[in-house]
């Protein structure tokens, strides 16, 4: 059996929800209604309805994209519903040899021209904006009439009770006249209305937001497309940028110490019998050069793909991460099985990533990593006790990291207050849970 002050607390919080619901999806009706007033007050003539008409579509259009973000932001706090958004991304846009900029669709002087009109092309284009004025012609009809409830209910409820303190003026006077029976009944009734339906009123927003704002099957797969075609650009520039760093790293490192260790043995042999003690010299700097290139190559070849991540998996190849960090490291795991190499080797190049920036930029003096297996899949949180201030930039280091996982589908949440911890959780999904 429910009890008192939980039942308070239902109603109460259900009333409140049900007054935020009804705000949010009245705005746009709130717009056409001004604009009707506005249309009347002219005098309703036949051309008097253009200004007003212009002035409500225009409100409907700017006011659709922030209601339906409010509306998912709801939904996912109050339910855990989360509806994605599917809200196209505009494109690069680039300079030419010309000095104009192109954006995809036109020629313009500057990139903030250019920008805004690909702004404008690609939202008039995205369906998530009709699916998003749809939803804020009927989310008022549906959603907003029944939120309308227990506001309704309290409303009558205060007209009811205050009808015979008002001399029967509340509702025509019929009955308050009379000494106000009648309107104390109503009030009850209405009373009884609000306190009954608030904490049902508010409900129906999930399923109306979830069967019109939701991408169509279509629309998902057109933007899962797109997504991967991104994801495949982004891994492409990552394996190119690789290549390139580890011929950089062979030809100024091996390559050079491995040249000059054939010229000083070539030396050597043409000294040995005239001047063996010279050769015998330039013989030592030659062992000591191929002993740094080896070392060289090992460090090399731990860059690409550790011995230790692909001798001993995952979790041993952190501890082996955590022992070679400057910080105090703790590594805590729940993982009995191994996992797919090329997710092994992201979720490693992630947390090393994680700890580098915890020593190059947040100053920290211990991490801590864990590793646990959720329904989602693989959960890694690596946590700093830095100055925190972490952000996400373009071409930066956590922006690679998302990308990094975004490959495997996984995700990479990021909390650093100025301060700190800095707390970052990347889930991969694992169909072998």
């Amino acid at each position: 059996m429910r009890q008192p002050g939980s039942w308070v607390t239902s109603v109460r919080v259900g009333f409140a929800r049900a007054c935020v619901v009804l705000v949010v999806v009245m705005l746009v009706p709130a717009v056409w209604a001004a604009a009707v007033t506005l249309w009347l007050w002219w005098g309703g003539n036949p051309w008097s309805w253009v200004a007003p008409f212009l002035w409500a579509g225009l409100g409907t259009f700017a006011l659709s994209r922030p209601v339906c973000r409010i509306v998912r932001s709801l939904v996912a706090r109050w339910t855990g519903t989360a509806i994605p958004a599917g809200y196209r991304e505009p494109g690069p846009v680039i300079q030419l040899s010309t000095g104009y900029w192109w954006n995809g669709h036109s020629y313009e002087r500057t990139a903030r021209d250019a920008h805004r009109d690909q702004r404008w092309r690609t939202r008039w284009h995205d369906p998530a904006t009709w699916r998003d004025l749809r939803f804020t012609a009927i989310a008022p009809l549906t959603a907003g009439v029944l939120a309308a409830v227990p506001p309704a209910g309290l409303a009558v409820a205060v007209l009811g009770f205050g009808g015979p303190a008002f001399g029967g003026l509340a509702f025509g006077g019929l009955a308050f006249g009379q000494g106000g029976s009648a309107a104390v009944l109503v009030g009850v009734l209405g009373l009884v209305v609000a306190v009954a339906a608030a904490p049902h009123a508010w409900r129906p927003l999930e399923p109306v937001a979830a069967r019109f704002l939701r991408p169509s099957p279509a629309m998902a797969l057109a933007d899962r497309v797109d997504e991967l075609t991104a994801q495949r650009a982004d891994v492409t520039v990552a394996q190119a940028a690789e290549i390139r760093r580890i011929e950089r790293d062979l030809h100024d490192g091996a390559q050079a110490r491995l040249v000059a260790l054939g010229l000083s043995l070539a030396t050597a042999e043409k000294l040995m019998d005239a001047h063996p003690d010279r050769a015998k010299a330039l013989l030592r700097e030659a062992r000591a050069g191929a002993a740094t290139s080896l070392t060289e190559l090992r460090d090399l070849v731990r860059g690409i793909s550790p011995p230790v991540l692909t001798e001993r998996g995952l979790v041993d190849a952190l501890r082996a991460l955590a022992l070679d960090s400057p910080l105090d490291t703790s590594v805590h795991a729940d993982l009995r099985t191994r996992l797919e190499p090329p997710i092994e080797a992201a979720v490693y190049f992630a947390v090393a990533e994680l700890l580098t920036n915890a020593v190059k930029h947040a100053d920290a003096d211990r991490a801590r990593i864990s590793l646990t297996r959720h329904d989602a899949g693989l959960v890694v949180e690596v946590e700093d006790d830095g100055r925190g201030g972490a952000r996400v930039r373009a071409g930066g280091g956590l922006a690679g990291l998302r990308r990094r996982l975004a490959v495997f589908d996984g995700t990479c949440g990021i909390t650093s207050p100025p301060g700190g911890p800095t707390r970052v959780t990347m889930v991969v999904p694992c169909a072998s849970w």
